[in-house]
């Protein structure tokens, strides 16, 4: 055989191997930031079931609050429906509204000693600060991910297969304004 055959079959080959190397380095990244997000999605599934439990504690000591309860409420509602949405900045804008009534909601039960008193109020209390550290870690594994699957996007040579293979770049999920840190409980 030639040898001129063998240059480009191995050419041919090395060029094969490239394209299988970038698609499943694009796969490995996209799953990555995928389960980065499963995170986050745990982490506020978690803050949504603990806000009702909190609302009914402060109402037993603070009832004539409703405007308060009510707001926590909507906003509740409204990160809920953003998140099934799945779109991180409509999810960021709706945490940061959600985040200002939790604000309010522990400002009101700042007037009332015996509910600060409470076990369960503090237990929530704790539980709340927990997951909002943990919401804020899994933001920060998602970012990096998206961060790293955004680059090889853009990269050259690999972005000419993922734009044949139509992987298209991620949003990051952040927290708009100055909303940009958790809510902190203090009593």
């Amino acid at each position: 055989m030639d040898p001129i055959f063998w240059i480009i079959l191995i050419i041919i080959v090395a060029v094969i191997l490239w394209i299988v190397a970038v698609y499943n380095g694009l796969v490995t990244l996209k799953n990555r930031t995928d389960e980065a997000w499963s995170d986050i999605d745990v982490q506020l599934k978690r803050r949504y079931d603990l806000i009702p439990n909190l609302i009914e504690t402060v109402k037993g000591y603070a009832g004539h609050e409703k405007t308060v309860f009510e707001n926590v409420t909507k906003a509740r509602t409204a990160a809920v429906a953003a998140e099934q949405a799945g779109d991180p900045k409509k999810i960021g804008e709706a945490e940061n509204f959600l985040s200002s009534t939790l604000k309010t909601l522990f400002a009101v039960a700042e007037n009332y000693p015996q509910l600060k008193a409470s076990e369960n109020f503090l237990e929530l209390q704790r539980e709340l600060t927990d997951t909002e550290d943990k919401i804020q870690a899994a933001r920060r594994f998602y970012n990096a991910n998206v961060r790293d699957f955004n680059i090889r996007l853009e990269v050259f040579p690999d972005m000419l297969v993922a734009r044949q293979l139509g992987y298209a770049k991620r949003e990051f999920f952040e927290i708009a304004g100055v909303e940009k840190e958790p809510v902190k409980v203090k009593f």
